[in-house]
């Protein structure tokens, strides 16, 4: 899938590293797990409204 999406865009191993290298200089490295960490949870979010629960009230037969 990944290499679909980077084909879908057009870019490469070189500019796919270079890119990386750019996040990393602007975000620095403590801040991009927290990033990622901030888009998993609106990925979720996302995928559970799709499917009609909400996040805050959760359906009761679903346990944590």
């Amino acid at each position: 899938m990944l290499n679909s999406i980077f084909l879908l865009f057009g870019l490469g191993a070189t500019e796919m590293i270079i890119v990386l290298v750019i996040v990393l200089l602007l975000f620095g490295g403590k801040k991009i797990p927290e990033l990622m960490k901030g888009l998993g949870k609106g990925v979720k979010e996302f995928k559970d409204a799709s499917k009609g629960e909400d996040a805050n009230n959760p359906s009761p037969d679903k346990k944590d």
